[in-house]
């Protein structure tokens, strides 16, 4: 512990490592019963679509509908950022049909609402990055980014030392977020 003293400007962060690797992280959570037709397996989207709800927690999963999930994002930009896709493993917009894409654009209007109310953010980034050169980390399953914003929330730390800092864990954003339901 010590050894902590030494470096104060040193903020450890050990669950980013297996996304800087590149790993996939499927834990402890069973093999699907069933793959939805299309899935890619190794895919962590397409994975919390053939999961049942029993394993919504473990999986950052705060809805589903018949069409689309949200989930937690598990590499944050901002406390609260949140992932929205198609159930479906889909890369690009013209591959989904419309009854589709209008239940994930309604799911980014309701979410947008919840974060206001459960975490009061004060606004909004919403982004869509298709193909990988456009920055997509899962270029084949299409999904939204909803990232919630407040006044001054790009802080020193960002600024000075390249570092964000996350006010909240996980687990205690799912909780709070699946009470809005």
């Amino acid at each position: 512990m010590a050894e902590y003293s030494k470096h104060p400007d040193t903020l450890w962060a050990p669950w980013r490592l297996s996304y800087i690797k590149g790993n996939v992280e499927t834990g402890t959570l069973p093999e699907p019963d069933a793959w939805r037709s299309g899935a890619d397996k190794g895919c962590f989207l397409c994975r919390a679509a053939a999961l049942s709800k029993n394993h919504d927690h473990d999986l950052g999963v705060l809805e589903r509908t018949s069409q689309s999930l949200v989930i937690l994002n598990r590499y944050p930009y901002t406390n609260g950022h949140l992932l929205i896709a198609p159930l479906q493993h889909q890369a690009t917009l013209l591959e989904i049909d419309a009854p589709a894409l209008l239940d994930l654009q309604q799911l980014l209007a309701v979410w947008c609402q919840r974060l206001t109310k459960a975490i009061e953010a004060q606004g909004f980034n919403i982004g869509l990055n298709l193909g990988q050169v456009a920055g997509a980390g899962v270029p084949g399953h299409l999904h939204w980014h909803l990232v919630p914003r407040w006044p001054g929330d790009v802080n020193f730390m960002t600024s000075v030392a390249g570092v964000r800092v996350l006010p909240q864990a996980l687990d205690d954003l799912w909780d709070q977020l699946r009470a809005c339901l």
